[in-house]
């Protein structure tokens, strides 16, 4: 082998080349731009797609689509947090009925697990350790009134949100320390090291306000003026608490976009709101609204005995959806002191009778919940804890009850009599244990106080089933109020954590991340507006939450949620109630719907009109 000495032309050429390798090796590696980005593995869909696999590409377009839904509104803009009661539905983050107003970066389809497709943003780039996002914006994009959407848009967003947003939307951004337009259509964002894996795939959900229609001084005021948008429709009429209707963009730029096909069909869409959920069913059954989604199984099995059922045109649907059940439940204010000893809370959860309620009001149709992702891979409950997640939960390990951990655990069975002895005596052993005895006829506590709290609903099915509750609770001498309030008392006092136990439900997915931080992370107990309505403080689920949204691998990933659903369950924050294996929707029949549902459900967005009904309406 020849040797060339550094001192010669050669040799220093030789030497250079080797040092510029060395330095090109040490730069991070870097993805050329594409049109997807998934949160592990790839994209199901190819570059060249044109639609997502659940809608009708070729849907009719036209005519109206009235929904109905309960309760009030009184904002137009939906990312402040600041003075606002409900923001009006459909303008942007509705999972219902989709972003109408304003756009993501990209859009999710429901038929992955997690992944964004571009639709504001044409291409995105990251690097494998996911150090950065750019987004190069779709150079057609416009918002409503013919501005193009530019990159100074996305920034301005950016500083609103953090600004003035919902604590979610800091959260996202948090992890961003450089935000910067690149070239004339392209933003990057760098990250420090808090980022993960997701972080890329969130920022690429965030909304682009158009910076030239807000007033900076005021953005954090809600408002009843109508917003401008980069979406297919125009807010066109607006009665404050009562109605919001949207007209379709007839120059809406993205509407030949692969994404956006068989998508937003109607011409018009109108959503009335009504105050208690008989008059919403009552206005569906009259024609008023064209679909109800339903959720009781009593109302499911009774309610639709009118003629327009029995002539066939009003349609009762049912749907499988392939994601884990959303988590209905009691759930304990720990911020409280009769509920911040875990012990106590774990012996209320057992006096909930499921199977009672289940056979007198539900017509056993109902499943009980057991697992934050029940019905999925991710659920922890029937499966031994493995290796991995052992070494995911730590020193948390030990805190996690026995069969919790070994798979066999389930919520607390009873023989469906309403007074099941060996339950109510178990119950009361575990509350002795934890310093509790019985004064005369009630439960007191170790400072002679009585066991009593109040829990707030927000409807005549909440006080339904929190009646039913109180009625096992009587039984073991605690004593409970159940306390009806209105929509606008219930969200001011749900925001700022003013009840000791609601009902609440809690959305899963087969892709958790970020969203975990404002449910069950420490940072967002002491914060207004968040989920974290248990008031949850754990070093250990924080720890998690943080093992979830690092993961690589789908193993790996599988196993950090399932670690994180051992703790939840193991702390007793809940009390889990039920859910039904199927999703019920009832339409009139002029209301069409693809054959396929896709991995989350039916997806309303994606259902359109009969043609030969639009001229009724």
């Amino acid at each position: 082998m020849r040797i060339f000495p550094a001192a010669t032309p050669f040799g220093r050429f030789v030497g250079l080349a080797l040092v510029l390798c060395a330095a090109v090796a040490t730069l991070p590696a870097r993805a050329a731009p594409t049109y997807a980005i998934a949160m592990q593995g790839d994209p199901a869909l190819p570059a060249d797609f044109a639609h997502l696999p659940y809608v009708n590409p070729h849907a009719p377009q036209g005519g109206t689509m009235r929904y109905g839904v309960f309760g009030s509104f009184d904002n137009l803009n939906p990312v402040i947090v600041k003075g606002a009661l409900t923001t009006a539905r459909g303008i942007w983050f509705d999972r219902e009925f989709g972003n109408l107003v304003f756009e993501p970066l990209m859009q999710r389809s429901p038929d992955e697990p997690f992944t964004m497709y571009g639709l504001l943003a044409k291409s995105v780039e990251t690097d494998p350790d996911r150090t950065f996002v750019e987004f190069q914006l779709d150079p057609k994009a416009k918002f409503s009134d013919g501005v193009p959407v530019t990159p100074e848009d996305v920034i301005w967003t950016v500083k609103m949100l953090r600004e003035y947003g919902r604590p979610m939307y800091a959260n996202w951004l948090r992890p961003a320390v450089k935000i910067e337009k690149v070239g004339e259509h392209g933003v990057r964002f760098t990250f420090d090291k808090t980022a993960d894996r997701e972080t890329p795939l969130l920022i690429s959900g965030l909304p682009v306000l158009p910076k030239h229609a807000f007033d900076e001084k005021t953005f954090d005021q809600t408002t009843l003026k109508p917003v401008i948008g980069s979406g297919p429709y125009l807010i066109d009429q607006v009665l404050p608490g009562r109605r919001i209707v949207y007209k379709k963009n007839p120059n809406y730029w993205g509407k030949d976009l692969p994404i956006k096909q068989g998508l937003d069909n109607y011409d018009k869409i109108v959503i009335d709101y009504y105050r208690d959920p008989n008059a919403q069913f009552e206005a569906f059954k009259k024609g008023l609204s064209y679909v109800y989604a339903d959720g009781s199984p009593v109302h499911w099995k009774t309610a639709y005995d009118f003629p327009a059922v029995k002539n066939g045109d009003v349609v009762k649907e049912s749907f499988t959806s392939g994601a884990p059940a959303n988590m209905l439940a009691f759930v304990f204010n720990t911020r409280r002191p009769v509920f911040q000893d875990r012990a106590v809370r774990k012996a209320l959860a057992m006096l909930f009778d499921f199977e009672w309620a289940n056979k007198n009001l539900f017509d056993d149709v109902y499943v009980r919940t057991a697992s934050f992702f029940d019905g999925s891979e991710l659920s922890s409950v029937g499966k031994p804890a493995s290796v991995k997640e052992k070494q995911f939960l730590g020193e948390a390990h030990a805190k996690v009850d026995p069969d919790i951990l070994n798979g066999t655990y389930r919520p607390t069975v009873t023989d469906a009599s309403g007074s099941d002895r060996k339950v109510l005596r178990q119950a009361v052993q575990a509350l002795q244990a934890a310093g509790y005895h019985f004064k005369g006829r009630q439960m007191v506590g170790p400072d002679g106080q009585p066991l009593t709290f109040d829990i707030m609903v927000q409807s005549a099915d909440q006080e339904r089933i929190a009646l039913a509750y109180q009625r096992t609770l009587e039984r073991v001498g605690i004593n409970i109020t159940v306390r009806q309030v209105d929509d606008a008392q219930y969200q001011a006092r749900k925001n700022t954590y003013d009840y000791d136990m609601i009902i609440a439900t809690y959305s899963a997915s087969l892709s958790p991340g970020a969203e975990q931080v404002y449910r069950w992370g420490s940072i967002s107990k002491g914060i207004n507006g968040t989920f974290n309505y248990a008031g949850a403080a754990d070093p250990a689920l924080d720890a998690l939450i943080n093992d979830i949204v690092t993961t690589h691998s789908r193993e790996d990933f599988v196993a950090a949620v399932r670690a994180y659903d051992r703790a939840l369950i193991s702390g007793y924050y809940v009390v889990p109630l039920y859910h039904l294996p199927e999703q019920w929707l009832a339409r009139w029949k002029f209301i069409k719907h693809p054959d396929k549902t896709p991995l989350y459900g039916y997806q309303l967005p994606a259902f359109w009109r009969d043609p030969s009904s639009v001229k009724t309406n």
